[in-house]
């Protein structure tokens, strides 16, 4: 079933998602259909529980081809619970990120170019991936949705951002389209204040996981 997505504003999306304890339930399962039912009919790269207003440790991903992504490359379609993500080095790369939840903008955000992540299916299988690219920053956008960070900015002041409509004319979709958190938008006249968990610091978090005692996010 689609649901309705939350959007920024809403304070389920600040809170810390909890861990599943049970996998390959009625219930999981549901979850995760309506989640990607979700997803497809926004045009989304993926979308966290904490979204449809579900306070779990689940994220889904995946891009084949997609109107509001034209140029990314293929990302296998997952549904990971209860992740835990390792950078594999230092290196950054700034990319162009949107969010449902913030429809009509997107912002620059720097995030890890090589990672580690693992976590487990909706089966309770372990999924245990390297990856590179638009992949990995697919990963970390999606699970800072399960810290309660709704978005991140390239930088202090929050203020490399733009409206989709303006700036991604080929996306082809405005109404559905994902979002940056920013100060300002493409319009001088148009500024918007960036929530207190967008920031350009490097931070390290933990999330508890059923399966793994110390369960670490790494993002900036």
């Amino acid at each position: 079933m689609i649901k309705p997505v939350l959007k920024m504003g809403d304070p389920r999306l600040l809170e810390r998602a909890a861990p599943v304890v049970q996998f390959d339930t009625p219930e999981l399962h549901a979850l995760v259909q309506d989640m990607e039912e979700t997803m497809r009919a926004k045009n989304g790269a993926g979308i966290a529980a904490p979204q449809i207003g579900i306070s779990q440790q689940v994220v889904i991903f995946g891009v084949g081809f997609n109107p509001r992504y034209l140029d990314a490359e293929e990302v296998p379609y997952t549904v990971l619970i209860n992740p835990v993500l390792e950078p594999i080095g230092t290196e950054m790369e700034e990319g162009w990120e949107g969010c449902l939840s913030v429809p009509g903008m997107r912002g620059v955000v720097p995030r890890y170019a090589k990672l580690r992540y693992q976590g487990y299916d909706q089966f309770g299988n372990p999924i245990d991936r390297t990856v590179t690219g638009f992949h990995a920053r697919v990963v970390q956008h999606e699970t800072d949705h399960l810290m309660g960070i709704l978005t991140r900015c390239a930088s202090a002041t929050c203020a490399t951002s733009a409206s989709t409509k303006s700036f991604f004319p080929a996306s082809r979709s405005s109404t559905n389209d994902q979002a940056g958190c920013s100060s300002r938008t493409s319009s001088a006249s148009s500024r918007t204040t960036c929530l207190e968990s967008c920031n350009a610091s490097p931070v390290t978090r933990k999330l508890s996981s059923a399966r793994s005692p110390s369960v670490l996010i790494f993002a900036v």
